[in-house]
């Protein structure tokens, strides 16, 4: 599903990341991920695909993945996106300086090789 949305993968490990899917007639449809760097959260790799597009699902992710951040103790979430910076924005994201995750964050994949430099960054005070 990351690949056919065109989103990183390489880094994906079930040891390292929290998922949660949405589920319609029995296909997982959606996704979204979320890595822990001490009390700050990366969400990463939210997606969507028909036939649940168009459904408020990818919110309802999002909701679902704020309550597993809260609830592993993050007080900031963070994420880098090329196309839906509106969406997270709706959702209470606001821009930040990729300087402002922390260090082991900068480090990660996705900050360091996976997301171009011409991502945006946003941030969410939990």
């Amino acid at each position: 599903m990351l690949r056919e949305a065109g989103l990183p993968f390489e880094d994906v490990a079930a040891d390292q990341q929290d998922f949660v899917v949405a589920v319609v007639d029995g296909a997982v449809v959606g996704c979204v991920g979320l890595e822990m760097f001490d009390t700050a959260g990366l969400l990463r790799s939210l997606v969507v695909r028909e036939p649940g597009r168009g459904l408020g699902l990818g919110g309802a992710l999002v909701e679902r993945i704020l309550a597993v951040a809260r609830g592993r103790g993050a007080q900031d979430l963070f994420l880098l996106t090329i196309t839906a910076a509106p969406f997270f924005a709706r959702r209470g994201f606001v821009p930040a300086d990729r300087s402002a995750a922390p260090e082991a964050m900068g480090r990660s994949a996705q900050f360091s090789s996976l997301c171009p430099s011409t991502a945006a960054c946003m941030q969410l005070r939990l």
